[in-house]
């Protein structure tokens, strides 16, 4: 989300076609794309000589937002514009004297603000000033059922594809840290063979160590199923390597879908299209949804989703006196029976 319906897209567009501001501040949760900004701005600006002298990279918990100022306001020495970098700038609160900068700022440097793990308090009163005359972008962390999508776009940008099991898994696996996803994607997109466009459950299972047969996406299967001997098996493998697929990520993988679930039966127009849209689910997945609704009507999903919140608790050591891969069993059997 960002100032005037700006996107982290839309930014690096504009950056590709040489449009430049004179002040970005770059904020929010999601740090890939904070990071992903500021070093395109700095390469785009700055060859590796220019950088050496019209380039100033500082910390928040060195320098003073005026500090900041101060060197914003030099003239480059050999490049068309200076570039200021302020990293970790939560660690700043000054934040009065930037809202001064930027009613005028100086057309010969651009200044990069990146604050992380939040924002900049949009109740005080420098934020006015610095909404209606910086760039700003508040780039927040995806939800989990934005990865599977998120993942497919991005590796068709890369004239590649993955299939909706693919990059549910993946998303599935690595969570909403983008960073880490991408590094997983460009090691999947070195690995591909020759020839090959299309990342498949089995390079993923080769390359990032995933099994494409036991994880949390192939036990929901089974569930949504009711396929209990399925399901029983993937608990098993679980049992013999707990730390890798921990019961508590597992039950949030469940309480998402079965929250979903809950919502499907309600929709009054059940058309693909509609569910996707209303559940935020990649058009291919509803189908899962479709096949659920049969096995599990509006008062069933109502308990799984109170056993779940049972079991979540349990596992988390409220009450619990069983191992986790006993729980998991346990939770398997009331929830399909």
């Amino acid at each position: 989300m960002a100032k005037q319906g700006l996107t982290p897209k839309n930014v690096l567009d504009e950056i590709a076609q040489g449009q430049f501001r004179p002040v970005y501040v770059l904020m929010g949760d999601e740090s890939y794309y904070i990071d992903l900004i500021s070093s395109t701005l700095i390469d785009s600006l700055l060859d590796e000589t220019q950088k050496d002298f019209d380039l100033s990279v500082i910390y928040g918990r060195d320098v003073t937002i005026k500090e900041v100022i101060m060197l914003a306001r030099q003239y480059p020495m050999l490049a068309k514009k200076r570039v200021v970098c302020l990293r970790e700038a939560q660690d700043c609160s000054d934040y009065e004297n930037l809202a001064i900068y930027v009613r005028q700022p100086n057309p010969h440097t651009v200044l990069i603000i990146n604050y992380k793990h939040g924002t900049l308090d949009k109740r005080k009163k420098y934020w006015s000033d610095i909404e209606r005359n910086a760039l700003v972008l508040e780039s927040r962390k995806l939800y989990e059922n934005e990865l599977p999508g998120w993942i497919q776009g991005y590796i068709k940008e890369k004239g590649l594809s993955i299939d909706t099991k693919s990059s549910t898994l993946l998303a599935d696996f690595i969570g909403n840290d983008l960073s880490r996803i991408m590094g997983e994607i460009e090691k999947l997109c070195v690995t591909l063979p020759t020839g090959s466009k299309t990342i498949t459950p089995e390079q993923i299972e080769y390359n990032i160590g995933i099994s494409k047969e036991y994880n949390d996406y192939e036990l929901l299967n089974a569930i949504v199923r009711k396929d209990i001997l399925k399901a029983n098996r993937i608990a098993g493998y679980y049992a013999k390597s707990p730390k890798n697929n921990p019961l508590v990520k597992t039950i949030a993988t469940m309480a998402f879908f079965f929250s979903n679930l809950m919502y499907y039966h309600y929709l009054t127009d059940k058309s693909q299209g509609t569910v996707s849209s209303e559940l935020g689910i990649p058009y291919g997945i509803v189908r899962e949804y479709e096949q659920a609704s049969k096995h599990y009507n509006g008062l069933k999903t109502m308990q799984i989703i109170r056993l779940l919140r049972t079991f979540d608790a349990m596992c988390k050591g409220v009450g619990a006196k069983s191992t986790d891969s006993d729980l998991l069993k346990e939770l398997l059997f009331r929830i399909m029976h």
